[in-house]
């Protein structure tokens, strides 16, 4: 359990990390660069925590995929950047895979 809070907390972190990437206008803000840099420092932290326990692909798809469906929907709400059709089809595929590996895979960490 606590290798999924570890998990956990390394995707929140760089979800606000790369959602604030944005908002430094190519680090010429400082406070949004400065939530950029301790994001992605803190999330990678807690991915190396993750990876004492679970295997690192299988820790990387999860964070990464889920990554990828959150900072898709907050750049739809902060950014007003509406994912297409396509788009939101390759995104439900990523979910799939993201559940297929949690619930079926023996190298998930349970």
């Amino acid at each position: 359990m606590k290798t999924y809070i570890f998990l956990f907390l390394a995707i929140v972190s760089e979800i606000i990390a790369t959602t604030a990437l944005k908002a430094s206008e190519q680090f010429t803000r400082f406070w949004p660069s400065v939530v950029v840099v301790c994001g992605y420092a803190i999330a990678f932290y807690f991915l190396s925590l993750t990876l004492r326990k679970m295997d690192l692909g299988i820790a990387y798809a999860i964070w990464s995929g889920v990554g990828i469906v959150l900072v898709t929907a907050l750049g739809a709400v902060f950014y007003k950047q509406k994912p297409d059709l396509p788009a939101v089809i390759g995104i439900a595929f990523i979910i799939i895979g993201v559940l297929i590996i949690n619930l079926l895979s023996k190298n998930s960490g349970h």
